[in-house]
């Protein structure tokens, strides 16, 4: 019957190697069927249209349960058509009945990777092996591909930041729609980064001490010293610095007083006496 390389028939004998074995390389969709069901015989071709049409990204085996006895039995197979779904060794999926093709191509649309993920997922492999260059070329072509997922212009970000990068990092991040820059990690890696330059582009301390002092409100004197605090890993007073521009200026450079000590208070841990002690400080600033 079967008239795709993609579709295979099981036996007793090589069950375990069709289904098992090969579901760890995608998935595999199984169709527990018999000859002597009408049902069965209709949907055996919608199957395996269905499978070829993914060219090798998943396989369709059919299990005759007539020949096959006791393994049909082992998963739970009471009638015909039964259409089970595996993935690495495991059942993760279950249909009963010969449902409209839909159905079947949205199940198998769970287990696919699609090819944009298999690019990110080479990029990832790329940047730890160290091939750097590798890596940011196949991340922007995910990111042209599947435009609307915030993880990979994330992770362009970061392997951008891993090369000292930053203002690129910040413009890639920067110029992203609102709804992606809403997104929690782009949100706070825009913190970080906003920090990282403002720290590079920072006035002397002195000069930024005398100006505080000259000048409570001069709130941004206070953005470039919380810059330079962070950096230097002087979390105390970096924090101080960005309460005070929260309760002075809440909306000042898209409110990065409170951006800032919530992306610390998240790298800190709930427990941190940091946290404890500035969480309850800034919810009464910005009431």
């Amino acid at each position: 019957m079967p008239s795709s390389p993609f579709v295979l028939e099981a036996s007793r004998e090589n069950f375990k190697q069709l289904v098992l074995g090969n579901s760890d390389k995608g998935p595999v969709m199984v169709h527990f069927w018999t000859p002597k069901a009408g049902p069965c015989m209709l949907l055996n071709p919608r199957l395996i249209k269905l499978v070829t049409e993914y060219g090798g990204k998943c396989l369709l085996v059919l299990a005759n349960t007539d020949e096959l006895g006791q393994i049909a039995h082992q998963y739970g197979v009471t009638s015909v058509p039964t259409v089970k779904f595996f993935r690495h060794g495991k059942v993760v999926h279950t249909i009963h009945g010969a449902e409209a093709d839909a159905v079947f191509h949205k199940v198998l649309e769970r287990f696919i990777a699609r090819d944009v993920d298999v690019v990110h997922v080479r990029a990832l492999e790329s940047q730890r092996r160290g091939d750097f260059q590798a890596a940011r070329m196949q991340l922007v072509e995910a990111a042209l591909a599947d435009p609307a997922n915030p993880r990979i212009p994330a992770d362009l970000a970061k392997l951008l930041m891993s090369q000292s990068e930053y203002r690129p990092a910040h413009d890639l991040l920067k110029a992203l729609p609102i709804a992606l820059r809403e997104d929690a990690e782009i949100s706070r890696l825009l913190t970080h980064l906003d920090f990282i330059l403002a720290a590079q582009d920072a006035a002397p301390l002195e000069e930024l001490t005398q100006r505080i002092n000259a000048n409570p409100d001069d709130l941004d004197a206070r953005y470039q010293l919380a810059a330079v605090q962070l950096v230097s890993d002087e979390l105390e007073s970096a924090m101080a610095q960005l309460l005070e521009i929260a309760q002075r200026g809440r909306g000042f450079r898209d409110g990065i007083g409170r951006r800032g000590l919530v992306a610390l208070f998240d790298m800190l841990s709930t427990e941190h006496p940091l946290t404890a002690r500035f969480r309850p400080m800034l919810a009464s600033a910005l009431d």
